[in-house]
Protein backbone atom coordinates (compact mmCIF):
# COMPACT_ATOMS: atom_id res chain seq x y z
CA UNK A 1 0.00 0.00 0.00
CA UNK A 2 1.27 3.26 -0.41
CA UNK A 3 -0.18 6.99 1.01
CA UNK A 4 -1.46 9.36 -1.50
CA UNK A 5 0.62 12.91 -1.52
CA UNK A 6 -1.41 15.96 0.01
CA UNK A 7 -2.57 14.05 3.18
CA UNK A 8 0.27 13.98 5.29
CA UNK A 9 1.06 17.36 4.44
CA UNK A 10 -2.35 18.22 5.71
CA UNK A 11 -2.13 16.37 8.80
CA UNK A 12 0.89 18.38 9.27
CA UNK A 13 -0.66 21.55 9.21
CA UNK A 14 -3.37 20.67 10.86
CA UNK A 15 -1.03 19.44 13.93
CA UNK A 16 1.03 22.27 13.49
CA UNK A 17 -2.44 25.12 13.99
CA UNK A 18 -3.84 22.38 16.90
CA UNK A 19 -0.43 22.69 18.65
CA UNK A 20 -0.53 26.27 18.43
CA UNK A 21 -3.82 26.76 19.18
CA UNK A 22 -4.44 29.61 21.77
CA UNK A 23 -5.86 28.85 24.82
CA UNK A 24 -4.46 31.08 27.38
CA UNK A 25 -7.32 31.95 29.26
CA UNK A 26 -8.34 29.77 32.11
CA UNK A 27 -11.99 29.51 30.99
CA UNK A 28 -14.94 26.70 31.86
CA UNK A 29 -14.10 24.26 29.07
CA UNK A 30 -9.88 25.34 28.59
CA UNK A 31 -8.31 22.34 30.27
CA UNK A 32 -10.60 19.25 28.99
CA UNK A 33 -9.34 21.84 25.10
CA UNK A 34 -5.95 21.69 26.48
CA UNK A 35 -5.92 17.40 26.84
CA UNK A 36 -8.01 17.64 23.77
CA UNK A 37 -5.10 19.43 21.33
CA UNK A 38 -2.37 17.47 22.77
CA UNK A 39 -4.41 14.47 21.81
CA UNK A 40 -4.70 15.24 18.62
CA UNK A 41 -0.91 16.19 17.83
CA UNK A 42 0.15 13.40 20.04
CA UNK A 43 -2.16 10.99 17.59
CA UNK A 44 -0.81 12.85 14.21
CA UNK A 45 2.78 12.37 15.98
CA UNK A 46 2.64 9.54 17.00
CA UNK A 47 0.37 7.28 14.86
CA UNK A 48 -1.03 9.08 11.69
CA UNK A 49 2.06 10.32 10.31
CA UNK A 50 4.31 7.92 10.63
CA UNK A 51 1.77 5.19 9.81
CA UNK A 52 0.57 7.16 6.67
CA UNK A 53 4.20 6.63 5.38
CA UNK A 54 4.74 3.29 6.26
CA UNK A 55 1.14 1.24 5.49
CA UNK A 56 3.16 -1.93 5.70
CA UNK A 57 5.01 -1.35 8.88
CA UNK A 58 4.33 -3.94 11.91
CA UNK A 59 0.77 -3.61 13.34
CA UNK A 60 1.07 -1.73 16.72
CA UNK A 61 -0.63 -3.56 19.18
CA UNK A 62 -0.83 -1.67 22.67
CA UNK A 63 -2.31 -3.55 25.53
CA UNK A 64 -4.09 -0.99 28.10
CA UNK A 65 -6.60 -1.58 31.42
CA UNK A 66 -7.36 -0.32 34.33
CA UNK A 67 -4.88 -1.07 37.27
CA UNK A 68 -4.79 -4.83 38.51
CA UNK A 69 -6.15 -5.88 35.23
CA UNK A 70 -3.74 -8.47 34.40
CA UNK A 71 -1.96 -6.60 31.14
CA UNK A 72 1.53 -7.25 31.99
CA UNK A 73 0.58 -11.44 33.13
CA UNK A 74 -1.63 -11.31 29.38
CA UNK A 75 1.40 -9.73 27.29
CA UNK A 76 3.93 -12.29 29.04
CA UNK A 77 1.41 -15.72 28.54
CA UNK A 78 1.31 -14.20 24.83
CA UNK A 79 5.26 -14.48 24.64
CA UNK A 80 5.52 -17.62 27.23
CA UNK A 81 8.17 -15.73 29.14
CA UNK A 82 8.42 -12.85 31.70
CA UNK A 83 9.66 -9.65 29.71
CA UNK A 84 7.85 -6.86 31.45
CA UNK A 85 6.71 -6.98 35.27
CA UNK A 86 3.52 -7.03 37.03
CA UNK A 87 3.13 -4.18 39.20
CA UNK A 88 3.38 -5.40 42.70
CA UNK A 89 3.20 -2.07 44.15
CA UNK A 90 0.03 0.35 43.18
CA UNK A 91 0.15 2.73 41.54
CA UNK A 92 3.42 1.45 39.04
CA UNK A 93 5.23 3.96 37.44
CA UNK A 94 7.10 1.73 35.34
CA UNK A 95 7.73 2.48 31.69
CA UNK A 96 5.99 0.84 29.32
CA UNK A 97 7.54 -2.19 27.24
CA UNK A 98 7.40 -2.68 23.66
CA UNK A 99 8.19 -6.20 22.36
CA UNK A 100 8.70 -7.45 18.55
CA UNK A 101 10.22 -9.79 16.68
CA UNK A 102 13.85 -9.21 15.94
CA UNK A 103 12.74 -8.87 12.05
CA UNK A 104 10.98 -5.76 13.21
CA UNK A 105 13.49 -4.36 15.67
CA UNK A 106 14.58 -1.51 13.38
CA UNK A 107 11.39 -0.43 12.72
CA UNK A 108 10.74 0.75 16.27
CA UNK A 109 14.31 1.57 17.25
CA UNK A 110 14.36 5.30 15.68
CA UNK A 111 11.74 7.91 16.22
CA UNK A 112 9.08 6.61 13.18
CA UNK A 113 6.68 5.22 16.00
CA UNK A 114 6.17 7.47 19.25
CA UNK A 115 8.99 9.44 18.54
CA UNK A 116 8.81 11.09 21.88
CA UNK A 117 9.85 8.49 23.72
CA UNK A 118 13.46 7.62 24.30
CA UNK A 119 14.70 3.80 23.80
CA UNK A 120 16.19 1.70 26.41
CA UNK A 121 16.87 -2.00 25.59
CA UNK A 122 18.61 -2.93 28.77
CA UNK A 123 16.92 -2.42 31.55
CA UNK A 124 13.71 -0.78 32.87
CA UNK A 125 13.14 2.77 31.21
CA UNK A 126 13.24 6.20 32.89
CA UNK A 127 10.50 8.47 32.48
CA UNK A 128 9.58 10.13 29.28
CA UNK A 129 10.84 6.71 27.77
CA UNK A 130 10.18 3.04 26.53
CA UNK A 131 11.60 -0.08 27.02
CA UNK A 132 11.96 -2.04 23.71
CA UNK A 133 12.41 -5.91 24.05
CA UNK A 134 12.79 -8.27 20.75
CA UNK A 135 12.23 -12.19 20.90
CA UNK A 136 11.27 -14.96 18.43
CA UNK A 137 7.94 -15.32 20.39
CA UNK A 138 6.21 -12.69 18.37
CA UNK A 139 5.75 -13.37 14.57
CA UNK A 140 7.27 -10.61 12.15
CA UNK A 141 4.76 -7.69 11.56
CA UNK A 142 3.10 -7.90 14.92
CA UNK A 143 4.27 -5.77 17.93
CA UNK A 144 3.24 -5.38 21.37
CA UNK A 145 2.92 -2.73 24.31
CA UNK A 146 2.05 -3.42 27.58
CA UNK A 147 0.90 0.40 28.65
CA UNK A 148 0.48 2.31 32.17
CA UNK A 149 -2.56 2.13 33.81
CA UNK A 150 -5.56 4.26 32.64
CA UNK A 151 -6.76 4.76 35.93
CA UNK A 152 -3.75 5.30 37.22
CA UNK A 153 -3.55 7.63 40.06
CA UNK A 154 -0.12 8.86 38.75
CA UNK A 155 -1.34 11.58 36.22
CA UNK A 156 1.71 10.96 34.11
CA UNK A 157 1.05 7.39 33.50
CA UNK A 158 -2.55 8.05 33.23
CA UNK A 159 -1.08 11.03 29.92
CA UNK A 160 0.99 8.15 28.91
CA UNK A 161 -1.45 5.06 28.54
CA UNK A 162 -3.69 7.60 26.76
CA UNK A 163 -0.84 8.60 24.63
CA UNK A 164 0.28 5.21 23.56
CA UNK A 165 -3.74 3.98 22.88
CA UNK A 166 -3.72 6.67 20.45
CA UNK A 167 -1.14 5.40 18.49
CA UNK A 168 -2.06 1.43 18.40
CA UNK A 169 -3.39 0.45 14.92
CA UNK A 170 -5.29 -2.32 17.65
CA UNK A 171 -5.85 -2.08 20.91
CA UNK A 172 -6.19 -4.85 23.48
CA UNK A 173 -8.04 -3.67 26.51
CA UNK A 174 -8.15 -6.02 29.41
CA UNK A 175 -10.98 -5.92 32.42
CA UNK A 176 -11.91 -7.94 35.00
CA UNK A 177 -15.17 -9.48 35.67
CA UNK A 178 -15.63 -7.61 38.81
CA UNK A 179 -14.46 -4.25 36.95
CA UNK A 180 -15.76 -4.47 33.51
CA UNK A 181 -18.53 -2.21 34.76
CA UNK A 182 -16.75 0.22 35.87
CA UNK A 183 -16.94 4.07 34.38
CA UNK A 184 -13.25 4.02 33.13
CA UNK A 185 -13.01 1.27 31.10
CA UNK A 186 -15.62 2.52 29.00
CA UNK A 187 -14.35 6.29 29.03
CA UNK A 188 -11.72 4.68 27.23
CA UNK A 189 -14.13 2.15 25.18
CA UNK A 190 -16.36 5.01 23.70
CA UNK A 191 -13.37 6.87 22.85
CA UNK A 192 -12.05 3.75 20.49
CA UNK A 193 -15.64 3.78 18.91
CA UNK A 194 -15.49 7.32 18.56
CA UNK A 195 -12.23 7.34 16.92
CA UNK A 196 -12.78 3.52 14.78
CA UNK A 197 -10.01 2.15 16.64
CA UNK A 198 -9.70 -1.98 15.42
CA UNK A 199 -10.34 -3.40 19.22
CA UNK A 200 -10.39 -6.51 21.35
CA UNK A 201 -11.51 -6.56 24.59
CA UNK A 202 -9.95 -9.25 27.01
CA UNK A 203 -12.62 -10.26 29.82
CA UNK A 204 -9.77 -11.86 32.85
CA UNK A 205 -10.30 -13.42 36.08
CA UNK A 206 -13.97 -14.79 35.05
CA UNK A 207 -14.87 -17.66 37.90
CA UNK A 208 -15.06 -20.40 35.68
CA UNK A 209 -18.99 -20.76 36.49
CA UNK A 210 -20.15 -17.83 35.59
CA UNK A 211 -18.16 -17.38 32.23
CA UNK A 212 -21.00 -17.75 30.07
CA UNK A 213 -23.32 -14.72 32.51
CA UNK A 214 -20.86 -12.60 32.68
CA UNK A 215 -19.72 -12.87 28.86
CA UNK A 216 -22.67 -12.47 27.61
CA UNK A 217 -23.22 -9.55 29.83
CA UNK A 218 -19.95 -7.42 28.51
CA UNK A 219 -21.14 -8.38 25.12
CA UNK A 220 -24.39 -7.00 25.16
CA UNK A 221 -22.94 -3.95 26.64
CA UNK A 222 -20.33 -3.76 24.00
CA UNK A 223 -23.13 -4.11 21.46
CA UNK A 224 -25.45 -1.27 23.05
CA UNK A 225 -22.15 1.12 22.60
CA UNK A 226 -21.66 0.61 19.16
CA UNK A 227 -18.73 -2.07 19.83
CA UNK A 228 -20.23 -5.26 18.21
CA UNK A 229 -17.25 -5.74 15.98
CA UNK A 230 -14.91 -5.63 18.99
CA UNK A 231 -13.58 -9.12 19.66
CA UNK A 232 -13.84 -10.87 22.80
CA UNK A 233 -11.82 -13.02 24.58
CA UNK A 234 -12.81 -14.53 28.18
CA UNK A 235 -10.33 -15.66 30.80
CA UNK A 236 -11.13 -18.34 33.56
CA UNK A 237 -9.16 -17.31 36.95
CA UNK A 238 -7.38 -19.91 37.30
CA UNK A 239 -3.74 -20.96 39.29
CA UNK A 240 -1.08 -19.29 37.38
CA UNK A 241 1.72 -21.92 36.66
CA UNK A 242 5.15 -20.08 36.65
CA UNK A 243 3.29 -16.76 36.94
CA UNK A 244 1.97 -17.21 33.49
CA UNK A 245 -1.98 -17.94 32.51
CA UNK A 246 -2.74 -21.03 31.59
CA UNK A 247 -2.02 -22.24 27.54
CA UNK A 248 -6.09 -22.72 26.79
CA UNK A 249 -6.63 -19.68 28.43
CA UNK A 250 -4.58 -17.69 26.38
CA UNK A 251 -4.45 -19.53 23.15
CA UNK A 252 -7.09 -18.44 21.49
CA UNK A 253 -6.24 -14.49 21.62
CA UNK A 254 -2.59 -15.31 20.80
CA UNK A 255 -3.85 -17.39 17.55
CA UNK A 256 -5.87 -14.41 16.43
CA UNK A 257 -3.45 -12.04 16.92
CA UNK A 258 -0.32 -14.33 15.17
CA UNK A 259 -3.17 -14.81 12.49
CA UNK A 260 -3.61 -11.05 11.90
CA UNK A 261 0.81 -10.55 11.19
CA UNK A 262 0.41 -13.68 8.68
CA UNK A 263 -2.51 -12.44 6.98
CA UNK A 264 -1.03 -9.33 5.01
CA UNK A 265 -4.80 -8.47 4.37
CA UNK A 266 -6.53 -8.93 7.40
CA UNK A 267 -3.70 -6.51 8.58
CA UNK A 268 -3.98 -4.26 6.36
CA UNK A 269 -7.79 -4.29 7.04
CA UNK A 270 -7.19 -3.25 10.38
CA UNK A 271 -4.34 -0.65 9.47
CA UNK A 272 -7.57 1.11 7.40
CA UNK A 273 -10.27 0.87 9.97
CA UNK A 274 -7.72 2.56 12.57
CA UNK A 275 -6.26 4.97 10.06
CA UNK A 276 -9.87 5.99 8.09
CA UNK A 277 -11.26 6.08 11.94
CA UNK A 278 -8.89 8.08 13.47
CA UNK A 279 -8.69 10.97 10.45
CA UNK A 280 -12.27 11.19 10.71
CA UNK A 281 -12.12 11.95 14.06
CA UNK A 282 -10.28 14.87 13.84
CA UNK A 283 -13.29 16.75 11.98
CA UNK A 284 -15.36 16.81 15.07
CA UNK A 285 -11.90 16.69 18.24
CA UNK A 286 -10.63 19.79 16.13
CA UNK A 287 -14.21 21.47 16.06
CA UNK A 288 -14.36 21.13 19.94
CA UNK A 289 -11.04 22.74 19.70
CA UNK A 290 -12.07 25.99 17.36
CA UNK A 291 -15.04 26.11 19.95
CA UNK A 292 -12.40 26.54 22.79
CA UNK A 293 -10.53 28.93 20.66
CA UNK A 294 -13.69 30.92 20.20
CA UNK A 295 -14.71 30.44 23.94
CA UNK A 296 -11.18 32.44 24.75
CA UNK A 297 -11.82 35.23 21.91
CA UNK A 298 -15.61 35.86 23.65
CA UNK A 299 -13.70 35.84 27.26
CA UNK A 300 -11.06 38.44 26.14
CA UNK A 301 -13.89 40.72 24.68
CA UNK A 302 -15.92 40.63 27.80
CA UNK A 303 -13.13 41.23 30.01
CA UNK A 304 -11.97 44.14 27.44
CA UNK A 305 -15.62 45.58 27.97
CA UNK A 306 -15.44 45.28 31.48
CA UNK A 307 -12.20 47.63 31.58
CA UNK A 308 -13.31 49.84 29.30
CA UNK A 309 -16.77 50.76 30.68
CA UNK A 310 -14.27 51.46 34.44
CA UNK A 311 -12.36 53.68 32.72
CA UNK A 312 -14.68 55.65 31.08
CA UNK A 313 -16.46 55.91 34.44
CA UNK A 314 -13.56 57.48 35.64
CA UNK A 315 -13.41 60.02 32.95
CA UNK A 316 -16.57 60.98 33.28
CA UNK A 317 -16.11 60.90 37.10
CA UNK A 318 -13.13 63.70 36.08
CA UNK A 319 -15.05 65.54 33.54
CA UNK A 320 -18.12 65.84 36.26
CA UNK A 321 -15.96 66.37 38.91
CA UNK A 322 -14.04 69.72 36.45
CA UNK A 323 -17.73 70.78 35.66
CA UNK A 324 -19.54 71.03 39.23
CA UNK A 325 -17.85 73.17 40.86
CA UNK A 326 -16.38 70.64 43.33
CA UNK A 327 -12.49 71.77 42.74
CA UNK A 328 -13.44 75.30 43.53
CA UNK A 329 -13.54 74.23 47.51
CA UNK A 330 -11.22 74.48 50.46
CA UNK A 331 -7.94 75.29 49.39
CA UNK A 332 -8.39 76.79 46.00
CA UNK A 333 -11.13 79.46 47.42
CA UNK A 334 -8.79 80.26 50.23
CA UNK A 335 -6.19 80.89 47.27
CA UNK A 336 -8.68 82.94 45.02
CA UNK A 337 -9.59 85.13 47.67
CA UNK A 338 -5.59 85.50 48.30
CA UNK A 339 -5.29 86.28 44.33
CA UNK A 340 -8.63 88.50 43.90
CA UNK A 341 -8.58 90.47 47.35
CA UNK A 342 -11.56 91.27 49.53
CA UNK A 343 -15.39 91.20 48.21
CA UNK A 344 -15.02 95.11 48.34
CA UNK A 345 -12.81 94.99 45.92
CA UNK A 346 -14.88 92.76 44.00
CA UNK A 347 -17.75 94.93 44.09
CA UNK A 348 -15.58 97.82 43.29
CA UNK A 349 -13.95 95.45 40.37
CA UNK A 350 -14.85 97.58 37.70
CA UNK A 351 -13.94 101.03 39.00
CA UNK A 352 -10.37 99.32 40.16
CA UNK A 353 -9.04 97.37 37.53
CA UNK A 354 -6.23 99.45 37.65
CA UNK A 355 -5.56 98.87 41.23
CA UNK A 356 -5.63 95.18 40.52
CA UNK A 357 -3.03 95.32 37.52
CA UNK A 358 -1.23 97.54 39.63
CA UNK A 359 -1.41 94.75 42.36
CA UNK A 360 -0.39 91.28 39.66
CA UNK A 361 2.66 93.75 38.12
CA UNK A 362 4.17 93.89 41.47
CA UNK A 363 3.97 90.24 42.03
CA UNK A 364 6.16 89.21 39.33
CA UNK A 365 9.30 89.42 41.84
CA UNK A 366 10.67 86.11 41.24
CA UNK A 367 8.62 85.34 44.93
CA UNK A 368 5.65 83.36 45.14
CA UNK A 369 2.97 85.32 43.93
CA UNK A 370 -1.44 85.21 44.89
CA UNK A 371 -1.04 83.71 40.86
CA UNK A 372 1.40 81.00 41.74
CA UNK A 373 -0.58 79.88 45.06
CA UNK A 374 -4.02 79.67 42.98
CA UNK A 375 -2.17 77.43 40.07
CA UNK A 376 -0.63 75.32 42.63
CA UNK A 377 -3.53 74.75 44.74
CA UNK A 378 -5.50 74.23 41.70
CA UNK A 379 -2.59 71.68 40.42
CA UNK A 380 -3.42 69.69 43.22
CA UNK A 381 -6.97 69.33 43.50
CA UNK A 382 -6.68 68.17 39.80
CA UNK A 383 -4.09 65.60 40.79
CA UNK A 384 -5.75 64.23 43.78
CA UNK A 385 -9.26 64.14 41.60
CA UNK A 386 -7.37 62.04 38.58
CA UNK A 387 -5.68 59.94 41.73
CA UNK A 388 -9.40 59.37 42.95
CA UNK A 389 -11.15 58.55 39.67
CA UNK A 390 -8.10 55.76 38.89
CA UNK A 391 -7.84 53.99 41.82
CA UNK A 392 -12.00 53.74 41.23
CA UNK A 393 -11.31 52.08 38.06
CA UNK A 394 -8.85 50.13 38.77
CA UNK A 395 -11.05 48.74 41.36
CA UNK A 396 -13.75 48.67 39.37
CA UNK A 397 -12.09 46.39 36.81
CA UNK A 398 -10.37 43.80 39.33
CA UNK A 399 -13.88 43.15 40.79
CA UNK A 400 -15.61 42.75 37.51
CA UNK A 401 -12.78 40.29 36.58
CA UNK A 402 -13.23 38.37 39.60
CA UNK A 403 -16.67 37.46 38.08
CA UNK A 404 -15.87 37.52 34.96
CA UNK A 405 -14.76 33.99 32.66
CA UNK A 406 -10.94 33.91 33.00
CA UNK A 407 -10.46 37.18 35.09
CA UNK A 408 -9.05 35.27 38.17
CA UNK A 409 -6.57 33.52 36.09
CA UNK A 410 -5.33 37.02 34.51
CA UNK A 411 -5.40 38.22 38.16
CA UNK A 412 -3.36 35.45 39.78
CA UNK A 413 -0.76 37.16 41.99
CA UNK A 414 -1.51 40.99 40.55
CA UNK A 415 -5.40 41.34 42.42
CA UNK A 416 -3.63 43.83 44.48
CA UNK A 417 -1.04 45.26 42.68
CA UNK A 418 -3.78 46.04 40.16
CA UNK A 419 -6.84 47.25 41.92
CA UNK A 420 -5.10 50.51 42.87
CA UNK A 421 -3.37 52.91 40.48
CA UNK A 422 0.37 52.15 39.14
CA UNK A 423 3.31 52.91 40.83
CA UNK A 424 4.44 55.98 38.64
CA UNK A 425 0.99 57.09 38.41
CA UNK A 426 1.48 60.09 40.78
CA UNK A 427 4.34 61.47 38.96
CA UNK A 428 2.49 61.36 35.61
CA UNK A 429 -0.88 63.02 37.27
CA UNK A 430 1.35 65.96 38.65
CA UNK A 431 3.10 66.34 34.86
CA UNK A 432 -0.46 66.08 33.57
CA UNK A 433 -1.60 68.71 35.23
CA UNK A 434 1.83 70.87 34.87
CA UNK A 435 1.98 70.42 31.48
CA UNK A 436 -1.54 71.41 31.00
CA UNK A 437 -0.99 74.51 33.05
CA UNK A 438 2.19 75.45 30.91
CA UNK A 439 -0.09 74.76 27.31
CA UNK A 440 -3.08 77.44 29.39
CA UNK A 441 -0.36 79.88 29.79
CA UNK A 442 1.12 79.65 26.32
CA UNK A 443 -2.77 80.37 25.04
CA UNK A 444 -2.73 83.27 26.93
CA UNK A 445 0.88 84.57 25.76
CA UNK A 446 -0.32 83.77 22.35
CA UNK A 447 -3.68 85.48 22.58
CA UNK A 448 -1.27 88.32 24.41
CA UNK A 449 0.70 88.72 21.44
CA UNK A 450 -2.13 90.28 19.32
CA UNK A 451 -1.03 94.39 18.80
CA UNK A 452 -4.39 95.58 20.30
CA UNK A 453 -3.92 93.58 23.38
CA UNK A 454 -0.18 93.17 23.78
CA UNK A 455 0.38 96.58 26.06
CA UNK A 456 -2.54 95.39 28.31
CA UNK A 457 -1.31 91.51 28.48
CA UNK A 458 2.02 92.52 29.58
CA UNK A 459 0.69 95.05 32.06
CA UNK A 460 -1.51 91.75 33.49
CA UNK A 461 1.37 89.39 33.25
CA UNK A 462 0.86 85.48 31.70
CA UNK A 463 0.63 84.15 35.32
CA UNK A 464 -2.06 85.74 36.26
CA UNK A 465 -4.39 85.36 32.96
CA UNK A 466 -3.47 81.89 33.35
CA UNK A 467 -4.40 81.57 36.77
CA UNK A 468 -7.88 83.06 35.27
CA UNK A 469 -7.99 80.53 32.64
CA UNK A 470 -7.86 77.61 34.58
CA UNK A 471 -10.77 79.13 37.26
CA UNK A 472 -13.04 79.61 34.60
CA UNK A 473 -12.44 75.87 33.33
CA UNK A 474 -13.11 74.89 36.51
CA UNK A 475 -15.97 77.69 37.87
CA UNK A 476 -19.59 76.56 38.44
CA UNK A 477 -21.94 77.05 41.19
CA UNK A 478 -23.09 73.21 40.80
CA UNK A 479 -22.79 71.80 44.09
CA UNK A 480 -22.08 74.46 46.19
CA UNK A 481 -23.85 76.16 48.52
CA UNK A 482 -24.31 79.20 51.82
CA UNK A 483 -21.22 81.14 51.17
CA UNK A 484 -19.53 79.16 48.11
CA UNK A 485 -21.69 80.11 46.48
CA UNK A 486 -21.35 84.05 46.57
CA UNK A 487 -17.69 83.24 46.06
CA UNK A 488 -17.93 80.52 43.36
CA UNK A 489 -20.34 83.11 41.65
CA UNK A 490 -17.90 85.62 42.38
CA UNK A 491 -15.27 83.51 40.57
CA UNK A 492 -17.37 82.92 37.61
CA UNK A 493 -17.71 86.78 37.14
CA UNK A 494 -14.10 88.35 37.98
CA UNK A 495 -12.82 85.42 36.00
CA UNK A 496 -15.24 86.79 33.02
CA UNK A 497 -14.08 90.53 33.62
CA UNK A 498 -10.94 90.44 34.12
CA UNK A 499 -10.49 88.21 30.88
CA UNK A 500 -12.95 90.10 28.81
CA UNK A 501 -10.87 93.54 30.01
CA UNK A 502 -7.41 92.15 28.37
CA UNK A 503 -8.51 90.06 25.27
CA UNK A 504 -12.54 90.64 24.42
CA UNK A 505 -15.91 88.37 25.03
CA UNK A 506 -14.79 86.10 22.02
CA UNK A 507 -11.13 85.31 22.79
CA UNK A 508 -12.07 84.67 26.47
CA UNK A 509 -15.07 81.57 25.41
CA UNK A 510 -12.11 80.68 23.18
CA UNK A 511 -9.41 80.55 25.98
CA UNK A 512 -11.86 78.61 28.36
CA UNK A 513 -13.01 75.70 25.46
CA UNK A 514 -9.06 75.21 24.29
CA UNK A 515 -7.93 74.87 27.70
CA UNK A 516 -10.93 72.42 28.90
CA UNK A 517 -10.51 70.50 25.48
CA UNK A 518 -6.91 70.03 26.55
CA UNK A 519 -7.18 68.84 30.09
CA UNK A 520 -9.83 66.33 28.12
CA UNK A 521 -7.35 65.22 25.89
CA UNK A 522 -4.55 64.40 28.99
CA UNK A 523 -6.93 62.99 31.59
CA UNK A 524 -8.23 60.78 28.82
CA UNK A 525 -4.34 59.84 27.95
CA UNK A 526 -3.75 59.51 31.80
CA UNK A 527 -6.22 57.44 32.70
CA UNK A 528 -6.06 55.04 28.82
CA UNK A 529 -1.88 54.49 30.16
CA UNK A 530 -3.60 53.19 33.52
CA UNK A 531 -6.08 51.02 31.56
CA UNK A 532 -3.25 49.72 28.97
CA UNK A 533 -1.96 47.53 32.16
CA UNK A 534 -5.29 45.45 31.71
CA UNK A 535 -5.28 45.77 28.25
CA UNK A 536 -1.56 44.42 28.34
CA UNK A 537 -2.76 41.16 29.76
CA UNK A 538 -5.65 40.65 27.86
CA UNK A 539 -3.55 41.18 24.85
CA UNK A 540 -0.90 38.55 26.04
CA UNK A 541 -4.13 36.15 26.66
CA UNK A 542 -6.14 36.67 23.57
CA UNK A 543 -5.94 34.72 20.23
CA UNK A 544 -4.27 36.08 17.41
CA UNK A 545 -6.98 37.17 15.08
CA UNK A 546 -8.11 34.57 12.72
CA UNK A 547 -7.05 31.30 15.00
CA UNK A 548 -10.29 29.92 14.71
CA UNK A 549 -10.56 30.46 11.23
CA UNK A 550 -6.99 29.06 10.21
CA UNK A 551 -8.12 25.68 12.56
CA UNK A 552 -11.41 25.26 10.30
CA UNK A 553 -9.56 26.10 7.03
CA UNK A 554 -6.82 23.35 7.74
CA UNK A 555 -9.96 20.81 8.64
CA UNK A 556 -11.37 21.46 5.28
CA UNK A 557 -7.76 21.04 3.54
CA UNK A 558 -7.40 17.60 5.50
CA UNK A 559 -11.32 16.27 4.73
CA UNK A 560 -10.32 17.62 0.72
CA UNK A 561 -7.24 15.52 1.36
CA UNK A 562 -8.61 12.55 2.63
CA UNK A 563 -11.92 12.59 -0.05
CA UNK A 564 -8.43 12.31 -2.50
CA UNK A 565 -7.81 9.55 -0.71
CA UNK A 566 -10.74 7.44 -1.19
Amino acid sequence: MSAPTGLPDALQELRDRVAAAPLALAVPGRDEALRAARGVVDQVEDYLLPRLRDLDAPLLTVVGGSTGAGKSTLVNSLLGATVTMPGVLRPTTRAPVLVCAPADRAQFSGDRVLPGLSRTTGGEAGPGGIRLVSTDALPAGLALVDAPDVDSVVEANRDLAGQLLAAADLWVFVTTAARYADAVPWDLLRTAQERGTALAVVLDRVPPEAVGEVADDLAGMLQRAGLSAARLFVIEERPLPDGLLPEDQVAPLRNWLHGLAADQEQRAAVVRQTLAGALQSLDERVNAIVAAVEDQSAAIGALAIAAEAAYAAARAGVDEGVANGSLLRGEVLARWQEFVGTGEWMRGLQAQVGRFRDRVTAALTGRSTPADDLRGALESGVELLLRAQADAAAERTVTAWRGLPGGLGLLDGRAQELEGVSPGFTGAAADTVRDWQGTVLDLVRNQGADKRTRARFLSWGVNGAGALVMVAVFASTAGLSGAEIVIAGGTTAVGQRLLEAVFGDAAVRQLATEAHADLDRRVARLLAEEQDRFTALLAAAAPAPGSAEGLRAAVRVLAAARGARA
